[in-house]
């Protein structure tokens, strides 16, 4: 089971935010301020991928007026074996901006930065 620590998402699951593993089915979702739950699945192989990629589709206009802002906790649940995992959209704007510790991360933010544009 995930628990949120605010601005850490580091939690129980091997999909670690830059380990290289398979692409896993994942299920990404956020509360909006209309109390409802909204979610869409995604196949990713780190945590801030999946976040990415669900907050494009979010964005790409299906919700209308309910988006998630920088403080809005994303909640990604990976499927067989399922774990969970919680960061603010702010977090993973932060991680993006930042430099990568490597060539090989900073590839990968560039990648997914493209993704949200």
């Amino acid at each position: 089971m995930a628990r949120y620590i605010p601005g850490i998402f580091a939690l129980y699951s091997p999909l670690g935010y830059t380990s290289s593993v398979p692409s896993k089915l994942c299920n990404v979702s956020f509360t909006g301020t209309d109390g409802i739950v909204h979610a869409t699945d995604v196949s990713a192989s780190s945590l801030y991928e999946a976040a990415v990629l669900a907050l494009a589709e979010f964005r790409r206009g299906w919700l209308g007026e309910v988006l998630p802002g920088r403080g809005t906790v994303l909640t990604v649940t990976v499927k067989g074996p399922a774990t969970s995992h919680a960061l603010t959209v702010g977090k993973l704007e932060d991680w993006l901006a930042s430099g990568g510790k490597s060539p090989k991360e900073q590839v990968e933010k560039g990648r997914l930065k493209e993704l949200l544009k």
